[in-house]
């Protein structure tokens, strides 16, 4: 059974933007934290940034002031808004869902970024 199902990949030039979405079952976004991880060739998956269930956020260093990530309660949807896009940003990006011991990922969408 597929929890998530994202949305939004492509290939924009550098200084572009993107949106990719999640959809999540309802039974795990009420109460999952949820992730957007990235993975780029011969490179370690690495987390981008994430949003609790009460819509806490974290993001990493290299991606801060760029990336914004929010939850669409109505649609049971986490969004990952990339602004700014570098070719460093090219990667395979996975959302993930996790509570506690439990995770769930997404199937992936490729970013690429590049003139």
């Amino acid at each position: 059974q597929v929890q998530l199902v994202e949305s939004g990949g492509g290939l924009v030039q550098p200084g572009g933007s993107l949106r990719l979405s999640c959809a999540a079952a309802p039974s795990i976004f009420s109460t999952y934290a949820m992730g957007w991880y990235r993975q780029a060739p011969g490179k370690q998956r690495e987390l981008v940034a994430l949003i609790d269930s009460r819509s806490v956020t974290y993001y990493a260093d290299s991606v801060k002031g760029r990336f914004t990530i929010n939850r669409d309660n109505a649609k049971n949807t986490v969004n990952l808004q990339m602004n700014s896009l570098k070719p460093d940003d090219t990667a395979v990006y996975y959302c993930n869902a996790f509570k506690g011991p439990t995770n769930y990922w997404g199937q992936g969408t490729q970013v690429t970024v590049s003139s």
